[in-house]
Parts: structure tokens; sequence; C-alpha cells
């Protein structure tokens, strides 16, 4: 197992720190993740394992920080929960099988419309512990909950974006709806790593390096959402999506 050079070991650390704070209260850590992890010179697949790794580092932290705070519906999320973990290892296989390019175009839809709305939308009226969900919120969520989950395993971003999203139509408020998104990130996380472990496309190397930077960033991120509630949450959720819009399209020109 190679080990980092030690101006390669603080990069990693900083930079697993900084993509765990993001990730924690919104998701998009992996624009932060990715990057680094590619400038190891590991190969693409196995960099999208490692970043597994660390994620799966992090959604656990900050999942046990919003636990802990009370801003998880434990209902709701036990119930999402083990469809988002089939789903990503399903998307994670077929990414072993398939080529995830195509999925691109769509992504950037996507997260514009995400933006579009959260911008014209002035007030999201919800509440950390929203009115109980009809039979036709239920099958929507949980038919998010193995789609992204899905998604997540096969290509990745803007996944946490989307999560956050789900909650917030299904009437939370951002920080609510940041803390039960961090849940199915968990789990999407939990499979997909299972899946690129079991085809060796995890480097433990330099995931173990980073892993402890993100687990601190991933509690500090998530206190300072519950603190500063959704005037701090919003605007970096949005900034998040903002990123996420521009680097997709710069893959889609550049590609």
């Amino acid at each position: 197992m190679e080990l980092p050079s030690t101006e390669l070991l603080v990069f990693l650390v900083a930079a697993g720190f900084a993509a765990a704070f993001v990730d924690s209260v919104v998701g998009g850590g992996g624009l932060i993740a990715v990057p680094a992890l590619l400038m190891t010179g590991l190969p693409p697949g196995m960099v999208l394992g490692t970043n597994k790794l660390c994620g799966t580092l992090s959604s656990l932290t900050s999942t046990m920080s919003f636990l802990t705070s009370g801003k998880i519906k434990g209902r709701l999320a036990l119930a999402l929960f083990p469809l988002s973990l089939i789903g990503s290892v399903l998307g994670a296989y077929s990414a072993y099988l398939l080529p995830a390019s195509f999925l691109r175009p769509l992504v950037v839809v996507l997260l514009i419309v995400v933006l579009a709305y959260t911008l014209l939308k002035k007030s999201w009226q919800g509440s950390p512990i929203p009115a109980p969900m009809t039979a036709l919120r239920k099958i929507i969520a949980g038919t998010a909950a193995f789609a992204l989950g899905f998604y997540d395993g096969f290509f990745g971003p803007g996944t946490g974006s989307f999560l956050l999203f789900l909650f917030l139509l299904l009437g939370f408020d951002f920080v609510g709806a940041s803390a039960n998104a961090k849940v199915l990130n968990f789990a999407s996380n939990i499979g997909s790593l299972a899946t690129f472990g079991l085809l060796g496309s995890v480097h433990l190397g330099y995931g173990l390096v980073m892993g402890p930077a993100m687990i601190v960033g991933a509690l500090v991120g998530s206190q300072v959402a519950i603190r500063r509630g959704a005037k701090y949450v919003k605007p970096l959720f949005l900034l998040v999506t903002f990123l996420l819009i521009g680097k997709q399209l710069w893959d889609l020109i550049a590609g």
C-alpha cells in the first residue's frame, strides 16, 4: 500500500476537512474530494471508490451529529434507508459495467431546475417535524430514495443536493432537510463503498488519510448548520448547486 508524501498528506487532510464540512450540510463534497484524489495519480475508478470510503466516514459522522440534535425524523429515515442502500449497490455495479457519461446532460438540467425552484421560492414553509405523510407522498419518497441511491452509486455528482431538495419538498425546513438527507446519503455511501470494495476499487492508503479529517470536518459542519439554521444552510445549498452545474457544464464542454 503506497504511502503519500508529507506534502500530499497535508493536502489530502485539508481537502478532506473542507469537503466534509460542505458535504455534511448540503452535499457536494465531491467537488473538493474527487479533484484532490485525482491529483494523487489514482485512476478514475479507484478515485470514485476511495471517495466513497471518505464519504461514508463523513456522512456517518454528520448523521450521528444530526441524530443527537433531534433533527432526524427516525421512522421516515429508517423506512427510506434500505431503499437508498439497495439502489446504490445496483448503481455502483451498473457503473462498473456501463459508461456514466450519458447521464451528465440530464444531471445538468435537473440541477438547474433545483436551483431555479429554490431561488424563486422565497421561503420554505416547512418544519423540522412536518405533517404525517400521505400514501402518495410515501410512494414518491420511496421511489426517490431508491432512484437517488442508484444515481449516487452509478454517477454521484449532486446527490446531496437532490436529497436535500427531496426533503424540502416533503415539508422539512432547510436544517431538517439537510439532516434527513444525510441519513440517505450515508446509506448510499455504504452500498456503493461495499460494491467498489468488492471490485477492488478502493485505495485504503489515501482513503484512511482523508478519513479522519473528514470526520472532523463533518462534525464541525453539521454543528454549524444546527446552530445557525436556514440562514446559513440555504445560501450554501445554492452556492454548491451552482458550482455543481458549472462543473458538469465544464465537463460536457471539455469532453
